[in-house]
Order: structure tokens, then sequence, then C-alpha cells
């Protein structure tokens, strides 16, 4: 069903985040979701194995192809405050 590390091609979706936690994801998500912009996540991870590095735990974030623009800079400008949280403390 999922075939190697990249990001699967799921019709009228695009895969706008890839990271190897859940909670990295599930918190882009939740932002996301904060702004009105839909979201699925797909999640690799091999649970058998308890792995979360390397391309058994790959976690992707989804969007309908209509807001990929809106929530590529949506997730740039989370990540960028997310730095400037950790520079703050």
């Amino acid at each position: 069903m999922f075939k190697g590390p990249d990001p699967n091609k799921i019709e009228n979706w695009t895969c706008v985040m890839e990271r190897s936690t859940e909670l990295e994801v599930e918190m882009a998500k939740n932002y996301l979701s904060n702004l009105q912009i839909p979201s699925n996540i797909l999640s690799k991870r091999d649970s058998a194995y308890s792995l979360n590095v390397g391309e058994m735990a790959l976690v992707y974030l989804y969007v309908p192809d209509e807001y990929e623009e809106e929530a590529r800079e949506a997730i740039k400008e989370w990540e960028s405050s997310e730095h400037l949280d950790d520079e703050e403390e």
C-alpha cells in the first residue's frame, strides 16, 4: 500500500509537510485547522517496531490541492514562530 519514503500521490491532495514525528505533524495540522485549512495526516510509521527515525517512521501532512499555497505559507509562518519561541526560552 505505502511504497518507499516518498509521499504518496493522492488525487486532489498535496503533501505539504514530511516529518519523522507524529507530534510535529499533528501540531501543524492543528495550526492549519485554526486557519480553516483542511488537512489529513498519512503515517508510514511502523508501529510494530516503534521506530521514530528513518524511512519506516515518516509522517506526512496533506491538504486539498486548492489550499496548497496557503498551507505552505501558513506552515512556514508557524515554523518561524516556533523557532522564535525556542530562542526566547
